[in-house]
């Protein structure tokens, strides 16, 4: 028997930096209201023609498969959790795979919003469990800019483009490391307050649509706040009861960085201090599906094998998770 582990992990955020004095000059907020309610001092913004979010799958993968030293013809298979793929179709994760030579794998894109690398993770992990595959490269990756409007302050504060991507490998169960248990869990009902209107089969572009620029992430604020507070809160303490884990035994928690007091809260539920929560959102801003392998790679030399870390999700839909990993190698 064996279990899925992490055995490398690589991010890439591009270049561009978008400061919170820049975007003073773009809509009505300043530097201390954007601070002091979501805790962002910067985010990167993929700039450029034809640059979509395989340029930032491409960059990680690459990093990941020349860091751990592997050849990109023996991964069999390549998942990209994402929201904004370069096109509806084919899959980005396709093109990743053509353009890192991954000559031999399949691979698919997977839609759960901010949830997405988390859901993608231990999808993957369960293809390594099944015994079918030896290399999973799981991906998070969001190029946010592409559908956010830069008039509209609710949304303009918060969203950045990066992402990251870790490689998933078997390991013996009694090693006792790897993805160890998941808590996944979604709501639709939560649709309405954090969706894109325009641009899907129910309401294809026209005109009109982009005229009303329908064709950006919309959302209710203060619902999805309240919703993400309680929730992501709740499984994350929800995964360390059902494994009888103590505060005391987690290394790191490490949050989907949406906003530093969803952060705070779900810490606080698990009852652990700043010091212990992997936090770059002053940095990054939110990257949707890109905040988690993005922690990892931040965090990664402080890592030994067999930490204890909790990853915990909310996103758009709603969707929600949490997963108890067991680190895999010494990082330093």
């Amino acid at each position: 028997m064996v279990r899925a582990a992490i055995t490398g992990v690589h991010g890439y955020v591009p270049d561009y930096i978008l400061t919170n004095q820049e975007l003073e000059t773009m809509v009505e907020t300043s530097d201390e209201w954007i601070t002091s309610r979501t805790g962002i001092k910067e985010r990167r913004i993929l700039k450029g023609d034809n640059q979509g979010t395989s340029v930032i799958g491409i960059n990680s993968v690459n990093g990941l498969l020349e860091k751990t030293g592997t050849d990109p013809e023996e991964i069999d298979l390549i998942i990209c959790a994402t929201v904004t793929p370069d096109m509806p179709f084919p899959a980005t994760a396709n093109i990743i795979a053509d353009k890192v030579g991954a000559k031999n794998a399949f691979g698919y894109d997977l839609s759960a919003a901010c949830s997405g690398f988390l859901f993608g993770m231990d999808t993957g992990a369960r293809y390594i469990e099944s015994g079918i595959y030896k290399k999973v490269i799981v991906i998070g990756a969001d190029k946010m800019s592409a559908i956010i409007d830069y008039t509209d302050r609710t949304t303009c504060i918060i969203f950045g483009d990066g992402g990251g991507a870790v490689l998933l490998e078997p390991v013996p169960k009694d090693d006792n490391v790897g993805v160890m248990d998941s808590i996944l869990k979604a709501d639709g009902s939560g649709a309405p307050y954090l969706h894109m209107k325009a641009g899907g089969s129910v309401k294809p572009a026209t005109v009109e649509t982009v005229a009303n620029r329908e064709h950006f992430a919309y959302q209710e604020g203060s619902t999805v706040f309240k919703f993400a507070v309680t929730n992501m809160a709740d499984v994350a303490a929800k995964i360390m009861e059902r494994n009888n884990l103590t505060a005391e035994d987690i290394r790191f928690l490490v949050p989907h960085q949406a906003n530093k007091r969803i952060i705070d809260a779900t810490a606080n539920r698990m009852g652990i201090g700043e010091d212990k929560v992997m936090m770059n959102i002053e940095r990054y801003g939110n990257t949707t599906a890109g905040t988690l392998p993005l922690c990892l790679w931040d965090y990664e030399s402080q890592l030994k094998k067999g930490d204890n870390l909790i990853l915990a999700a909310f996103g758009g839909g709603f969707t929600w998770g949490s997963s108890w990993v067991r680190w895999a190698y010494d990082s330093n």
